[in-house]
């Protein structure tokens, strides 16, 4: 008699569906203030503790406590709060231009505005983002115009990438803003050779790579883990953990049993596990990592605990695979609503200041989308010329190229 079970493979499922109240006790949320601050030069498999438990500063009354409370100053936070209210207000308004018709795809960064505001703000301007398209705030950080980010958006003829971008997916170089490309495990891997090429020529620059938890189970996330590790490339690897890609649980990505930073302690890669909703957490430790990658101590993996309020993308209605209200119960809250309770406990923010920034950026984003409509839209023409498409492909145009253009009429 065979004393053996059937075989059964295991399917994760998440913890709330539609109709049903996610329970997040999944999370394995930690206190403000109760985790270390390791040195610069800790070795990887001493960052265990850190990868499993979650960096917080701001407790639930706004105070900034425990050890990676770093001395910000009051500037750095103001313009923290208004990077993430710019980037807010600007996802708002260009989904009601999309639903307008004037762009074809729009992908929000709701509720996960603080992650690249606040590492924007830690690197310098020099060093290289390869983003995915939820890091719009790093563009707002580093005062990017918002008329040639709405152009790309419109794809008309001020295009600076010429229609040849799906909306949303910018890439401006004097910005330390690589092109993000659609197929997210990419950016990992040419984060971690760009990093490599700096170190090799002798420069100071380093790399910021961004993927999602989903595209983590993609074979190029492991693959750069493997060379950041053995070069100790000068690259911060941050996993945005949102719990859902596009309408899969993160767990189906291998985090219900362990955490994305653990993989990268697994890799002998220093890790963290930080709080993704809270703006001085998401500062002291991108500054912690960008340090130790600029020293020459190698890559560090920062796992962002944080939420997806919104739809994947316009083409999403999340209310199939997850309860309608799920962000009002997230454990983590609200970045914006975090820092503002923060810097008005402090004395450096006011409920009448926060109306008076809010109507001052919505004025600014609104005059911007007037501006680019003026070179057109989805809706109304006025695209890049087709003579576009024979440009930026070679150094020199080849013959065969400019025969078919001539043959075109253009």
């Amino acid at each position: 008699m065979n004393e053996y079970a059937p075989l059964r493979l295991h399917v994760p499922e998440p913890t709330g569906r539609p109709g049903c109240q996610t329970d997040f006790s999944y999370l394995r949320l930690t206190d403000a203030g109760q985790v270390r601050k390791p040195p610069i030069d800790v070795e990887a498999a001493d960052t265990a503790d850190i990868s499993s438990s979650l960096i917080r500063v701001l407790d639930d009354k706004g105070n900034a406590v425990g050890p990676w409370a770093e001395d910000i100053g009051p500037d750095i936070l103001r313009e923290g709060m208004r990077t993430m209210l710019k980037t807010r207000l600007f996802d708002s308004r260009m989904v009601v231009a999309q639903r307008q018709k004037k762009m074809s795809f729009y992908m929000q960064s709701l509720g996960e505005e603080a992650i690249g505001s606040g590492q924007a703000m830690a690197l310098n301007r020099t060093d290289m983002c390869f983003p995915t398209y939820r890091q719009q705030s790093i563009l707002m950080a580093r005062n990017v115009s918002l008329v040639e980010m709405i152009c790309q958006l419109l794809s008309n003829e001020r295009d600076p990438l010429k229609g040849r971008q799906l909306p949303i997916m910018y890439s401006v170089r004097e910005a330390g803003f690589f092109t993000i490309s659609g197929n997210l495990a990419t950016q990992f891997v040419q984060a971690v050779g760009w990093a490599m090429a700096s170190a090799i020529k002798g420069d100071t620059k380093i790399a910021s790579a961004w993927i999602g938890d989903g595209a983590t189970a993609e074979s190029d996330f492991h693959t750069a883990l493997t060379f950041a590790h053995v070069y100790r490339a000068p690259v911060i690897l941050n996993v945005v953990n949102n719990q859902w890609a596009i309408s899969t649980f993160q767990a189906i990505a291998g985090g219900e049993s362990t955490t994305f930073a653990g993989r990268g302690v697994g890799c002998g890669i220093a890790s963290l596990r930080v709080d993704g909703n809270d703006f001085i957490a998401v500062y002291a430790a991108s500054r912690w990592a960008a340090e130790r990658a600029r020293r020459g101590l190698g890559p560090s993996l920062i796992e962002w605990v944080t939420y997806r309020a919104g739809p994947h993308s316009t083409s999403d209605d999340p209310s199939k695979y997850r309860p309608a209200d799920d962000w009002s119960h997230f454990p983590l809250g609200d970045p914006i609503a975090r820092l503002k309770q923060h810097l008005i406990a402090i004395g450096h923010w006011s409920e009448e200041e926060h109306q008076a920034v809010t109507a001052e950026l919505e004025a600014e984003i609104i005059a911007a989308l007037k501006e680019a409509e003026q070179y057109g839209t989805l809706a109304g023409g006025q695209m890049p010329s087709p003579a576009s498409m024979f440009e930026d492909v070679y150094k020199e145009m080849p013959e065969h190229l400019r025969r078919q253009r001539q043959e075109l009429g253009i």
